[in-house]
This record gives structure tokens, sequence and C-alpha cells, in this order.
């Protein structure tokens, strides 16, 4: 007979002994137990369910896995809602699990990181606000607000000081969202740049990333020789709405300190 608990601990001590190996398979052994599990079932049970896959969820951090860490996500938010169904018709108490809003933080970090703001959002109309006033649900709340106003100074800062060592993973895909928005500045910025020095400003490591990046995110970016031409904005656009130069570089310095850090 599976005893969930044991492979919970054996979970737990693969996770911290950066075991992938080890703590996938002990997650898929939980993962056919939890095909038994149903949310009528005792809160006991349904409190070992989502901590297994809470633990999952943090494996698949580690393991730098975000296809896998989504699922486990996706997978968790029923016994989410099965705790909390259970705790008002049993008790005044809030079920919860140890490690909810270290995940559900993750989880914002994830939606943020994809750019994926309204399902940001709506997360965070489901949050109590206690939960939002957790330091693993506030830092990417907070993140949130400084990149929206291009505060990339903060942003910096915010690297510097991240609540656990699992949300540095997803500081460092959050660096391809700042290159984006340098690239959003850079194009109606210039007309056209040598692909040295759009390499420079974009903080790629070659003139191949830059095509790479070109083919898989600006397809409207024409490379003609050794020439990167950007095209005109569209009609109406005044030279007002154009950043500064001050503030490029301003936000490449910023994301170049960012880069260092994660």
């Amino acid at each position: 007979m599976t005893d969930p608990q044991a492979l919970i601990n054996n979970l737990s001590a693969a996770l911290q002994a950066s075991n992938i190996a080890s703590g996938k398979s002990a997650l898929n052994q939980l993962k056919i137990w939890m095909l038994e599990i149903s949310p009528q079932d005792p809160p006991e049970s349904l409190t070992l369910a989502a901590t297994a896959l809470e633990l999952g969820a943090l494996l698949s951090a580690a393991d730098d896995d975000l296809d896998a860490f989504a699922r486990n996500i996706s997978q968790l938010k029923p016994y989410y809602d099965a705790l909390s169904a259970s705790s008002s018709s049993t008790t005044a108490t809030t079920l919860t699990t140890e490690r909810k809003c270290h995940v559900l933080g993750l989880n914002l970090m994830h939606l943020l990181v994809d750019n994926r703001l309204s399902e940001f959002h709506a997360e965070l109309e489901l949050l109590s606000e206690e939960e939002a006033g957790t330091p693993f649900v506030s830092f990417p709340i907070t993140l949130e607000r400084q990149l929206m106003v291009g505060s990339y100074d903060e942003v910096l800062n915010a690297g510097m000081n991240v609540p656990d060592a699992s949300y540095t993973f997803f500081m460092e895909n959050l660096m391809e969202t700042v290159r984006d928005a340098i690239a959003d500045c850079v194009e109606v910025t210039y007309k056209s740049l040598k692909l040295t020095d759009a390499v420079s400003m974009m903080k790629l490591d070659s003139v191949e990333e830059l095509h790479e990046y070109v083919e898989e995110k600006r397809d409207d970016w024409l490379v003609e020789g050794d020439m990167l031409t950007f095209q005109p904005p569209p009609v109406g656009s005044k030279a007002a709405d154009i950043p500064s130069m001050k503030l490029i570089s301003q936000s490449l310095s910023y994301a170049t300190e960012l880069e260092r850090i994660v």
C-alpha cells in the first residue's frame, strides 16, 4: 500500500538535496496515489495531495521546467478549492498548507514572465488580504507595478532581495521580458542600427543571437547587410511619444545590472 507521507518526505528530501531524478520518481508515485483522491475525501488526504503538488512545483522550478511548473499549478488549484470548501463546511478555521503562499507567489512570477497580465490580475483577485501581504506574494505584485512604469532600477533592487532562492529562476526569465521592453524603445527611437550596436543595446552575446531574436519575436525588423532596419511608426505618432535617449540609456544600464545579478 502506498504511504503518501513517506513519499512526501522523500520528495522533500530530494528537493533539499537538488536530486531532481529522485524527486520526480517520488512525485510520479504520489500522482498515481492521487488518482484515488476526490474533493469529498477527508481534509488530511487533500492536504497531503496539495503538499505533494506544491513540492512538485518547487521541483519544476529547480529543474528550470516552466511547462512542468504550470502543470503542477493546474493540478494543485482544485485541491486548494476543495480545502477551502472543506473549511467552510467543517470549521471556522481556513485549512491551508505550509507552502501555499510560496507557490502562489511563484505562479504570479510565472505569469509575469509570460506577460500574461490579465491572468496575473485575475489571480490577485482570488487572494486573501493576508495572502497578498506575505513576502512571497507581495514580491511579484510590487515587481509588476515597477515593470509597468518602466522602473528598471527598482526591478534591479528587487532582484537582489528575492524572498526565496526558487524565485531566481523566474528572475532570469524575466530578463527576456526586460529585453523585449528595450526592443520596443529601440525600434521607435531609430530608423536603423548597425547589427553590432543592436547586439550591445539588446544585451545579446552575438549577432547570431540577434538574428534568432528577430526571427522569433520581431518579424517586422529587416536585416540588410550589417544593418538592422525598423519599420516606421504608425501614421499619427508624435515625436513626443518617443522615449528620450536618456531614458533608453538608463533602461539599458539597469537591464545590464539585472542580468549581472541573476
